[in-house]
């Protein structure tokens, strides 16, 4: 019987000379939300595109309220005013001011801005209304000014956020709402964003049902195949549905050959032991290189890796053969395979951000195996999670931890590391803690 596998062996072979796909795609910002910029974006607008008001008030010249104090105002004659999206065309003079909106451009002449509640408005005779209303209402023939106003003051200056021409985004960098916001605002109306990858998925067994099917006297309904869908989507790729396979090598192959026509990887569940009805290794074989692994793992120890060389395709066809328990696909395609559509994707990190938690209750496992644990953290009445004065996460158990127990893998927010020495850890045990719900 050949070792056991290390998880880092394993992981470092189905990445090695794994590239991000060379393929691009424009797509506007709003549309390029959750993909990975092929190259750099550089802004084609500064950030603000001109001097804009960063307060409603009035745009004044700052000497002319030098002298401002709060019982000694200075008047100034208003001759105007400039809306969002106006012109701002009205010239600030000695002695004169313009009523201004937050984000309007700053007139001619104007080098700052009073807020509103910072001054009072005066009729045309000269009556004085409610210091610090809203800049709303009839424009005032003149404004008193309380307070001293330095130059840029309330002034959002022309490019000081962002300048026509500057890297916004670098290649690599993920596509997040604000980075949308971001490109959207600097009027960048195209990103070059990586090719999502296309994941073939079958799912076998002469006793899988697909949803809403009758199952007969021996049949199970599939979870595998929807289970692989949805990971394969959340981790950021693209699925091509292969159906369910029976257990008979021809039938697999030729499912396995629709995939190959078009995808950038396939993946099976079931099938990769070394039974008299597992098929997919054989089937696989047929197509491809392919290695069966049994990896120091718990739950997930058989696990089938190759490539296959497709005429006509530019690289390799990745192949992964899961286990057939739904909990054991479920870490074996989190450990293995998200981090392949990763790489292919561009994203520049490709595990799941680690933390630190210690265990509530005391768990077992196999030595020798690595134990991915299913586990819920401790939460506060406002859902964050409970951490010890070292700031560790206080976690439990899940559930079951069988791996066919998928209520437990339901309810887990995360999994617990159980190094491979250790046949049992006890209730305080501290654990690395890898996060589900978190990229």
């Amino acid at each position: 019987m050949s070792a056991l596998l290390p998880v880092e062996a394993a992981q470092a072979r189905v990445l090695a000379g794994v590239e991000p796909l060379g393929a691009h795609e424009m797509l506007a910002p709003e549309g390029a939300l959750g993909r990975v910029l092929a190259s750099p974006a550089l802004a084609a607008t500064s950030l603000p595109p001109w001097d804009n008001s960063a307060m409603d008030g009035y745009a004044i010249r700052s000497a002319d309220v030098v002298a401002a104090l709060d019982r000694e105002p200075v008047r100034l004659v208003v001759v105007g005013e400039v809306p969002a999206g106006g012109e701002g065309d009205v010239p600030v003079l000695a002695g004169t001011a313009v009523r201004i909106a937050t984000g309007a451009p700053v007139p001619p002449g104007a080098d700052a801005v009073v807020p509103v509640e910072q001054t009072t408005p005066l009729d045309a005779a000269g009556n004085a209304g409610s210091r610090g209303r809203d800049a709303t209402g009839p424009l005032p023939a003149a404004v008193l000014v309380h307070e001293a106003v330095p130059a840029g003051g309330a002034v959002r200056p022309a490019g000081s956020d962002v300048r026509q021409g500057d890297v916004i985004a670098r290649a690599g960098d993920l596509v997040s709402p604000a980075l949308v916001a971001l490109t959207a605002g600097a009027g960048v109306a195209a990103l070059s964003v990586r090719r999502r990858p296309l994941v073939a998925v079958l799912a076998t067994g002469d006793e899988v049902r697909a949803a809403g099917q009758p199952l007969g006297a021996s049949g199970i309904p599939d979870a595998n195949g929807p289970g692989i869908r949805s990971l394969v989507r959340d981790a950021g790729a693209e699925v091509l549905d292969l159906g369910i396979a029976n257990d008979r090598r021809d039938e697999v192959l030729a499912r396995l050959r629709r995939g190959l026509a078009v995808a950038d990887l396939v993946v099976v569940a079931g099938g990769v032991s070394v039974g008299p009805y597992d098929v997919v290794r054989a089937a696989f074989d047929s197509v491809g290189q392919v290695d069966l692994w049994r990896v120091a793992l718990q739950p997930g120890k058989p696990f089938a890796f190759g490539r296959a060389d497709v005429p006509g395709r530019p690289a390799p066809v990745l192949l992964f053969g899961l286990p057939g328990n739904p909990v054991s696909v479920f870490v074996t395609f989190e450990l293995f395979v998200r981090p392949v559509i990763r790489r292919l994707a561009g994203h520049a990190r490709l595990q799941r951000p680690a933390d630190r938690c210690v265990l509530e209750e005391p768990v077992t496992k196999s030595a020798g195996r690595r134990g991915m644990q299913r586990v819920t953290a401790l939460r506060d009445p406002d859902g964050s999670p409970v951490r010890d004065e070292s700031g560790r996460v206080r976690v439990r158990l899940a559930g079951g931890q069988g791996s066919h127990v998928l209520s437990a893998l339901a309810a887990a927010d995360a999994l617990a590391v159980v190094p491979e020495p250790l046949a049992r850890a006890e209730a305080g045990t501290e654990l690395e803690l890898r996060w589900l719900d978190r990229d």
